[in-house]
């Protein structure tokens, strides 16, 4: 991996008005005045969602290639796509909003198609080890209340600990967050959020 490539993930189903995408743009931006020569890949999670896991998928997944059904082979073709980009990259960005306490479906069907034994984890006598090491992760989340840890609301964050242990399962333990939050409390509250949000994003992603 000579060339610095970000992926990033957005998730969230609104396009204009989507805050998480605001930071996901100011992320970027940044990102690429300090890496002028890396490239940038984009899924756009919500306007073309990774399939759920089926039935060919879990053959695929599970089962010697030999003698693959078709569908198998469509459903694996996806997945691979998926994990191919992931490896290749040198650094994540995600962005969410919290949907009913934790992520939107969208990038759950994303986990699920790569987390995959024997390219993002294998399980050896001493437990489960990552496959996907060396890379940093940054997830810019957007929410109307404050959720952020070591507030009254996190206790209703499932969003960041979730992704911290999937996350970390498959070997992405340099993970952090920013949140533009309490974006339902009033134009002054939500706008001086969103400033600051931007203003941490910026600085992730000039690191």
């Amino acid at each position: 991996m000579n060339t610095a490539t970000l992926l990033h993930l957005d998730a969230s189903p609104r396009s204009a008005r989507s805050h998480s995408r605001q930071l996901g743009r100011e992320f970027v931006a940044t990102w690429q005045t300090n890496h002028p020569t890396g490239q940038v890949v984009t899924r756009d999670l919500a306007a073309t969602p990774p399939p759920f896991v089926g039935e060919g998928w879990i053959e695929s997944a599970f089962t010697p290639s030999a003698g693959h059904s078709p569908a198998a082979q469509t459903a694996i073709a996806v997945s691979n796509a998926y994990v191919d980009e992931l490896l290749s990259a040198t650094e994540i960005v995600i962005t969410t909003p919290i949907y009913n306490l934790s992520i939107p479906a969208v990038p759950k069907a994303w986990i699920d198609q790569i987390a995959r034994f024997g390219r993002t984890f294998n399980k050896s006598a001493q437990g489960f080890d990552g496959l996907v090491t060396g890379k940093k992760v940054r997830i810019l989340v957007a929410s109307g209340s404050d959720f952020r840890p070591n507030t009254p609301g996190g206790a209703y964050n499932f969003l960041e600990p979730y992704l911290r242990a999937v996350l970390g399962f498959i070997g992405l333990t340099d993970v952090e967050f920013v949140y533009a939050h309490s974006l339902n409390q009033g134009s002054e509250v939500s706008a001086q959020a969103i400033t600051d949000a931007v203003a941490a994003s910026r600085k992730l992603a000039a690191a």
